[in-house]
């Protein structure tokens, strides 16, 4: 390494240093203040401390920043890939998803994620890397791995950045404290450091610190220019592939098309080094700077971006709670413990009963003096102290905006509608930390999106997983031919049949080039596959006992979703005796047989269908009868209907002949000027 280009590292370390000062410097405070306790003045605690006087530490702020982080580990953001164009493939798009999946599995990704969102919380900002390793000891093969940083203050991004997701670091360092002994060891064929004289001859801290070297991961990034040309199945790609793998492409029958054309593309390099040296140097295969950091409330001033922990501003609220907390326990310890005054001479009536009035109930209390004795006023709690702390507690709730409701304690709120308001209010206060996660996952699956065709070139067997992370192995190869009948470009057909099934399985069983097509992504944040599965099961029970005739047809996937021991093995065997044609679009053969292999018996399938088609024949006859059943029952009420309005009307007939008769017969009635004569 030259001395320009260790000059040229030295001093961007020192402006990466200069910028992120103030962030550095608070977000330490932030740490120790929070997680550590340390919520006094060492000068007040150190004078407290000499005098005997209590200095207490109420730390009430983890639980604000659990409640955040919490929240994120319960609602993970997920990657999903897309097609972006005609050389891609939707079932690739699926695959990719899944070894993204797999990835992150493999890597736990979920302590990168969670490390990162939890300092970026307590102190502004984290981080997690992406990075490649071998998938095993005896071979060459690689696989990508996303990697936790648990001292974010071990990275020093871009000065320049303006993204809120890195995608724009030009230069970046990751650094490490290694002692004289651990230095010496891991890197032997180093040059000797001169730790007496090292200060002396340029090396100054923290290049080389005491008895200590620092080791600096130097990321730099340069624009470089590159020729693209388009090939006769529509594929672009660069020059320089194309003539390092011309006679793949004459083997697939693909020419270049037209002239090819300048382009702007980027380089990153890695050099692993001290102050005076380079130990390594690696040119990076993505167009990254694999460093995701998370960024907590971004506030930019004069230029300078400033990234604010959720507790920075309730500090001042938590030393008050601490200060008049401490006061109340001061003023109750130090208070006078006996509960009455008086003169001399008072108590001398009996002594017995005044010395044991604060702890018996005794009828009466004699004394003998000018006046009696009195209560102590200063004997009790210091209410005011106590007030003001209740007041800090609540001043650390609104500068937060997370509250009683969303803490868990109870409140004013009776109703679970009113409570889930009340801790909605809390979600949508500190969201931006969630949404901050997302756009770090977003841009991490874009480094990874961005590596895996380079990383996975060869032909080999992965796994994927489902969303549901159930593993399936996939064959990935260069170059592989497209189907015959409807294929897209980069995708083989490996049933030997040709008979591709269009459900799940389409993906599964078909050879894949991971190099061909562009691709996208989308992060999606919720609840949990667990937590979205117990609620589905729970709605689609609801929507059986509403039609139960879907029973025999969606039953199997009602059970794969109940959290019972043995639920996998009772959704297989409802799986079994689905009717042949829900089979056949599943891609299952009429004896069971699925394009991975049979799954039953021919016997015991064809047994199983005729018993189907038994029992759908027992359905339908039994829908026949409850439909002339339900007619005959109709039919009967219509006649009772009838008989009911008949006998109404003989009803009314027979009493309009009944009052025409005893009109008849009744004798005649006239009125005179002298009375009425009959």
């Amino acid at each position: 390494m030259s001395n320009d280009i260790l000059k040229e590292a030295r001093e961007a370390f020192d402006l990466c240093a200069e910028v992120e000062n103030d962030n550095r410097r608070e977000f330490l405070e932030d740490l120790r203040f929070a997680r550590m306790g340390e919520q006094w003045p060492d000068q007040i605690r150190q004078q407290r401390e000499r005098e005997g006087r209590p200095c207490l530490t109420l730390n009430k702020l983890p639980v604000f920043i659990r409640q955040v982080v919490n929240d994120a580990r319960q609602n993970k953001p997920a990657c999903r890939i897309h097609p972006q164009d005609s050389g891609a493939d939707p079932h690739t798009a699926e695959v990719l998803t899944g070894l993204v999946r797999n990835i992150e599995v493999t890597s736990d990704a979920d302590v990168a994620y969670d490390t990162a969102i939890e300092s970026a919380v307590t102190g502004g900002f984290g981080y997690w890397t992406v990075n490649t390793q071998y998938a095993c000891d005896d071979g060459f093969e690689q696989d990508i791995a996303i990697e936790r940083v648990s001292n974010p203050l071990s990275i020093y991004g871009d000065p320049y950045s303006n993204a809120a997701d890195s995608s724009d670091w030009d230069t970046a360092f990751q650094v490490e404290m290694l002692s004289k002994d651990r230095f010496e060891r891991e890197y032997k064929g180093a040059d000797p450091v001169n730790w007496e004289e090292a200060g002396t001859l340029g090396l100054p801290a923290p290049w080389v610190d005491g008895d200590e070297v620092m080791i600096a991961r130097y990321w730099r990034r340069d624009k470089v220019k590159d020729q693209i040309i388009a090939l006769s199945d529509g594929q672009v790609v660069k020059v320089s592939e194309y003539e390092r793998n011309k006679a793949l492409f004459d083997a697939l029958q693909l020419a270049p098309i037209g002239q090819s054309r300048e382009i702007n593309s980027h380089q990153v390099t890695l050099r692993v080094m001290t102050g005076a040296e380079e130990l390594s140097k690696v040119d990076w295969a993505g167009k990254y700077i694999p460093i995701v950091p998370v960024y907590g409330d971004e506030v930019v001033i004069e230029g300078r971006r400033h990234f604010r922990s959720l507790i920075r501003d309730a500090k001042d609220p938590q030393r008050m709670f601490n200060y008049w907390r401490t006061m109340a326990t001061e003023l109750v310890a130090l208070a006078p413990k006996a509960p009455f005054i008086g003169p001399k001479g008072a108590f001398d009536t009996d002594h017995a009963k005044w010395q044991t009035a604060n702890t018996h109930n005794h009828p009466y209390l004699e004394y003998d003096g000018p006046r009696a004795p009195e209560r102590n006023p200063f004997a009790g709690m210091p209410a005011g102290a106590l007030q003001e702390a209740l007041n800090a507690s609540d001043d650390m709730k609104a500068i937060t905006g997370i509250y009683d409701a969303s803490l868990g304690a109870r409140s004013n709120e009776t109703s679970g509608v009113a409570i889930n308001a009340r801790k909605l209010e809390g979600d949508v206060s500190t969201f931006h930390f969630i949404d901050n996660l997302s756009r770090a996952i977003r841009h991490s699956g874009r480094i990874v999106l961005d590596l895996i065709p380079k990383v996975y070139t060869t032909e080999r067997m992965i796994r994927v997983l489902g969303e549901d992370m159930t593993p399936q192995t996939v064959q990935i190869a260069p170059g592989a031919q497209p189907q015959q009948q409807g294929g897209a470009p980069g995708v083989a057909d490996a049933s030997t049949a040709g008979n591709v099934p269009s459900g799940p399985l389409a993906a599964v069983s078909r050879v894949h080039d991971l190099t061909v097509g562009k691709y996208d992504l989308t992060v999606t944040a919720g609840p949990s596959f667990t937590s979205r599965r117990e609620e589905a099961a729970a709605q689609m029970q609801e929507w059986l006992r509403a039609s139960p005739e879907l029973g025999p047809i969606i039953g199997d996937i009602v059970a794969k979703n109940l959290d019972w021991p043995g639920a996998d093995e009772i959704a297989e065997r409802l799986k079994i005796m689905l009717p042949p044609e829900i089979k056949a679009a599943m891609g299952e053969g009429p004896t069971g047989e699925s394009p991975t292999g049979p799954s039953i018996p021919p016997e015991l399938a064809q047994q199983m269908e005729e018993g189907m088609a038994l029992i759908q024949q027992l359905r339908a006859e039994n829908q026949q009868l409850q439909q002339a059943a339900g007619a005959k029952q109709q039919e009967m009420m219509l006649k009772a209907k009838e008989l009911e309005i008949r006998s109404q009307e003989l009803g009314i007939k027979g009493y309009e002949a009944e009052t025409a008769r005893m009109t008849a017969t009744q004798p005649q009635v006239f009125k005179s000027p002298y009375g009425e004569v009959a």
